[in-house]
């Protein structure tokens, strides 16, 4: 009889397995969207070189993509770049064509 009831300690797939997969970042930057309200997003870098100046390459950012953008200070994530509309392919094909990074250490994530 126990071992029909055995079945209920089985293993639970929402579990936390203490594996933080989405948090690792580990030389590879980031670039994400968020969903605003109606049409509008925001498209977020994480992860450049810290020997980068996050205000000039905003700068850059801002005038090769006509937008307007800002730096915003994480806990987690450290210092991330907000840009408003959806430019990750822009900043993908920005970062590797300046020669900041090669175009296999950036990830798109995103719809």
């Amino acid at each position: 009889m126990s071992d029909a009831i055995q079945n209920l300690a089985s293993y639970d797939p929402f579990a936390d397995t203490g594996e933080d997969d989405e948090l690792k970042v580990e030389g590879y930057i980031h670039i994400r969207i968020q969903q605003r309200n109606g049409r509008k997003t925001l498209t977020t870098v994480q992860g450049l070189p810290a020997d980068l100046d996050q205000k000039r390459v905003l700068k850059a950012f801002k005038k090769d993509f006509a937008c307007n953008g800002t730096i915003v200070d994480d806990e987690e994530m450290g210092q991330v770049i907000q840009l408003q509309g959806d430019h990750r392919l822009k900043v993908q094909a920005f970062l590797s064509t300046t020669g900041i990074v090669t175009k296999d250490k950036i990830k798109i994530h995103g719809f």
